[in-house]
């Protein structure tokens, strides 16, 4: 498909002042419409906040846990990089940024309908947002605790709210500040982390082994089971970005779609391989069932530090967009605040999250389970949002999914579009019928001997339900340039 039928003719921006989106200044704009005069940047830039925000632990966990599930090295690499392949569903979405002027959770009004999309849209990412806050919240503060005690500050309570205070103010004060302050300091992130990347990579190859001792294959349906259940772990990180578009609406309308799906696809696959791929590694040398405590046994005592220490900014790099993202979320749903309002009504609430799963005695499972349950919606959810846009040919009008009255061409049947609302509740079912977690099996992932295809069938389902009530009802075809 090619570059040009994607756009709408409009004329050629003029040169942005900037006024709403500008480094160290408060971004003024929160969901509305970003017109012409306050576009800037290049696709370019994109990589760099992708590259910086998935440098985290999330990665290096779930490689981790593909050995741990029984997997060879090999067959975990496979797992990985077929899991990986969701980054390009991530990208496609990000080009509904530069065509409607609009952050995803006013994209998804063309989904769900104005009052639908405050459910169903805006409102089921908002609470996912919220969780994930929470999740990265504690991961960072975790981490903060060891390195305070490692350098010898201790773990007293003073110390661990002191840590966990700081990260906070940290994450939520970039997500105020917001789009223009991101993108800048990505690229310092980027270096600090992608440098401490590569050295963890070093110190991890030097112990890593392709045929660890005591290593004895899977095979038959034990095989299939794990592979399926490491792939939808896999599958799970890049299916937690549903916002792709908040950190591309800035970006001229006449951006090549190729370039920005490009650059923040790639933006994100890098890290996710990279980390993948040393926690894989890790595995085969030690017990990746507790990384962050035994990867010391594998790297140089001044270097553990280092690696404390990335933890603890991954964590913050990687929150910001979710910190971003939760705040225009709850924007969308109708909550009159403002956008830095809403970041700051958000962090209260991740941070009594963050607050309960440090608390828990079984943080590790609870967040396998979370990412796990998270694909049973994040997936159709994805699934629907790219099929839109390519049934519409990403010709969005803009202004018109602002249009929140019944007369505007996102209003559909008394406010929701049901060919979305019910693609994305038979989606879920579907998934949540095949997912394999602690808490919950579904009927269809115990009849196949444990194997998780949430990640495969709910996405698949909720594609082709979307497409033919859009083709019947031909709301496809509404709100289009």
């Amino acid at each position: 498909m090619s570059d040009a039928s994607y756009l709408a003719a409009e004329p050629s921006p003029a040169p942005p002042e900037e006024a709403v989106d500008r480094f160290g200044k408060i971004e003024s704009a929160g969901v509305e419409y970003i017109g012409p005069a306050d576009r800037h940047g290049s696709p370019r830039e994109l990589f760099a906040v992708w590259l910086s925000s998935n440098l985290a632990y999330f990665y290096i966990l779930v490689g981790g846990l593909l050995p741990v599930l029984g997997l060879s090295i090999w067959q975990s690499f496979a797992v990985l990089a077929a899991g990986h392949l969701f980054w390009a569903l991530v990208g496609l979405l990000a080009v509904s940024g530069p065509s409607t002027g609009s952050p995803s959770s006013v994209v998804t009004r063309a989904m769900y309908g104005v009052r639908g999309n405050r459910v169903f849209g805006a409102g089921a990412v908002w609470v996912l947002c919220i969780a994930y806050e929470g999740l990265n919240l504690a991961i960072g503060a975790d981490a903060g605790f060891s390195l305070a005690s490692f350098v010898g500050a201790g773990t007293s309570l003073p110390v661990k709210v002191t840590v966990t205070v700081l990260i906070g103010m940290v994450t939520f004060a970039m997500g105020v500040y917001g789009h223009a302050t991101i993108v800048r300091l990505s690229v310092w992130f980027s270096a600090l982390l992608g440098a401490s990347t590569v050295a963890l990579g070093f110190f991890v190859v030097r112990h890593a082994t392709l045929h660890p001792a005591g290593f004895h294959s899977l095979t038959g349906g034990k095989l299939w089971a794990s592979l399926l259940i490491g792939f939808t772990a896999v599958a799970a990180l890049p299916l937690g970005w549903p916002g792709s578009a908040d950190y591309a609406r800035y970006l001229p309308r006449t951006a090549s779609p190729r370039a920005v799906a490009g650059w923040t696809a790639f933006g994100g696959w890098v890290p996710a391989m990279a980390l993948g791929s040393i926690g894989i590694l890790a595995g085969s040398a030690i017990d990746m069932s507790d990384p962050q405590t035994n990867m010391r046994a594998i790297l140089p005592s001044w270097f553990y530090a280092v690696f404390l220490l990335v933890l603890v900014v991954g964590s913050i790099t990687n929150n910001v967009l979710t910190v971003y993202s939760s705040g225009l979320a709850l924007q969308a749903m109708g909550v009159k605040i403002s956008r830095a309002k809403s970041v700051i009504a958000d962090a209260v609430l991740g941070g009594a999250l963050c607050v309960t799963a440090l608390a828990s005695s079984s943080f590790l499972t609870s967040m396998s389970n979370v990412l796990a349950l998270s694909v049973a919606l994040l997936g159709p959810f994805l699934a629907i949002y790219g099929t839109d846009i390519l049934l519409r040919r990403n010709r969005y009008d803009g202004p018109a999914l602002h249009d929140s009255s019944p007369s505007g061409p996102f209003w559909f049947h008394n406010g929701v579009n049901w060919s979305g609302v019910l693609a994305l509740a038979a989606g879920t079912a579907a998934a949540l019928l095949c997912v394999n977690t602690t808490i919950f099996v579904g009927p269809v992932a115990s009849a196949i001997g444990g194997g998780d295809l949430s990640a495969l069938v709910g996405p698949a389902v909720a594609a082709l339900l979307y497409t033919g009530g859009s083709m019947l009802l031909g709301n496809h075809r509404e709100g289009i340039l």
